[in-house]
C-alpha cells in the first residue's frame, strides 16, 4: 500500500496511514538544494532534468514523506506562450512585457508543451529511475494565477492592472484565461504522460477576487481542466490561500481534493465542501519554527479535525519556510505517520 497511499487518500479509499508530503519540501530547507543553488540559477535547475530529478529526489532520502514533487515553477509554461521572463530570488516570476491589452493576448503563441517544456516531464521520467517506491507529484499554477504575473509584470499587493483588466475589459481578461486554461491541460498532460501520479493545481492569488468575480471568470475555467484531466486516471487537488470566502465555489470545481491553507479548520472546511472531496493540510507552516512539542501538538489537532482520517493527506498550509530544520520536518513526518495509523480509523 506504501506506493498507493496518497493517490488512494485522495480517491477516498482505505489507507493504512494518513499519507504526508509537503509543499515546497523539494527545495530552500535543504543542504544539497542550496547547494545546488550555489552554482545554478532556479531556471537552471529546472530545465537540467537531471538536476530537477535530484532535487526533487532529495527530501525523500531524508524523510519518510508518500511522495515527491516535481522541482519546478508554475511560470516555466510561459516559454511556450512566447513571454520572456526571470526568476528573482525572493520575488518570484518576473515578466518584462506585461500583457495587458488584446493585442498582447492575441501575440501569445500557441502552447505545446513537448515542444516548450520537454524538460518538465523528463525530470520526472528521471525521477522515477531514481526512486522505485514512491510516487512523484506535477503541478502546474492556474489560470488566475498565471494571469496575475502576466498581467502585473510579477508579485503585487493590490493586484490593480489585473483587476482594471478585469473590471474594465473582461472580454480581453477571459480570453487571457481561455488561454491558460488551454495551455494549463496540456501542460499536466505532459506530466501524467510522464509518470506523475496525481497532479496538484496552485491557485496562490485566487483570494484577492470576490466570490461573484471568482463565479462569473475563473470557475468554468477550473472546471474545464479538471475535467479534461479527469480521462488521465490521475487524481486532482486544488490549492488556493487566503481564499476561504470562495470555499463552496472551490468545491464545485471538480478537483477531486481541496488544498487548504492554514486559516480555516478542516472540520469547517469538510462541513462546507461535503463528504465527497478529499481535503489537504493544513499545518501552519510556522509551527515548524518553534519547539517539538508544540509542533507536534498543533499536527495532533490538524489530525484531529478529521477524527476518522478518510480523504485525508496530511501537508502544510503553505510551502516549507527557508529557515526550517530539516530535523523538524522529520519529526513531523514520523509522528504523523505514527498517529495517522494509530487511531483505529480504518
Amino acid at each position: 500500500m506504501r506506493r498507493d497511499r496518497l493517490v488512494r487518500a485522495l480517491r477516498g479509499e482505505e489507507t493504512d496511514t494518513t499519507p504526508i508530503w509537503l509543499m515546497r519540501q523539494a527545495g530552500r530547507h535543504l543542504p544539497g538544494y542550496r547547494a545546488l543553488r550555489a552554482a545554478h540559477s532556479i531556471l537552471e535547475i529546472a530545465r537540467t532534468p537531471a538536476l530537477a530529478a535530484e532535487v526533487s529526489v532529495e527530501p525523500l532520502r531524508r524523510y519518510d514523506v508518500d511522495a515527491g514533487v516535481v522541482f519546478a515553477d508554475i511560470s516555466l509554461p510561459f516559454l511556450g506562450l512566447g513571454v520572456p521572463f526571470s526568476i528573482d530570488p525572493g520575488a518570484g516570476p518576473v515578466v518584462a512585457r506585461p500583457v495587458r491589452s488584446r493585442a498582447d493576448v492575441e501575440a501569445l503563441t500557441e502552447f505545446d508543451a513537448r515542444a516548450s517544456v520537454p524538460f518538465v516531464g523528463q525530470a520526472i521520467e528521471r525521477f522515477l529511475e531514481l526512486e522505485a517506491e514512491r510516487p512523484i507529484i506535477g503541478f502546474a499554477g492556474a489560470p488566475f494565477t498565471l494571469a496575475s504575473y502576466l498581467i502585473e509584470g510579477g508579485p503585487s499587493r493590490e493586484y490593480v492592472e489585473t483587476k482594471r483588466l478585469l473590471y474594465a475589459e473582461p472580454g480581453v481578461f477571459d480570453r487571457l484565461i481561455a488561454r491558460l486554461t488551454a495551455m494549463t491541460v496540456d501542460y499536466l498532460r505532459l506530466q501524467a504522460a510522464s509518470g506523475a501520479a496525481a497532479l496538484q493545481i496552485f491557485d496562490t492569488w485566487v483570494g484577492v477576487l470576490s466570490p461573484d468575480a471568482f463565479e462569473r471568470h475563473l470557475l468554468e475555467p477550473l472546471r474545464t481542466i479538471f475535467a479534461e484531466l479527469r480521462g488521465l486516471g490521475r487524481p486532482t487537488i486544488y490549492f488556493s490561500t487566503g481564499s476561504s470566502h470562495l470555499t463552496e465555489l472551490l468545491a464545485r470545481t471538480g478537483a477531486d481534493a481541496l488544498g487548504v491553507d492554514w486559516r480555516e479548520p478542516l472540520s469547517r472546511v469538510r462541513a462546507r465542501v461535503g463528504a465527497g472531496m478529499a481535503l489537504q493540510g493544513n499545518l501552519d507552516p510556522g509551527a515548524l519554527l518553534g519547539p517539538r512539542e508544540r509542533m507536534l501538538r498543533e499536527a495532533g489537532r490538524v489530525l484531529a479535525e478529521v477524527p476518522d482520517g478518510r480523504a485525508h493527506v496530511f501537508n502544510l498550509g503553505h510551502g516549507v519556510l527557508p529557515a526550517t530544520d530539516p530535523a523538524r520536518v522529520e519529526e513531523l513526518v514520523e509522528f504523523v505517520h505514527t498517529s495517522g495509523g494509530a487511531r483505529g480509523r480504518r
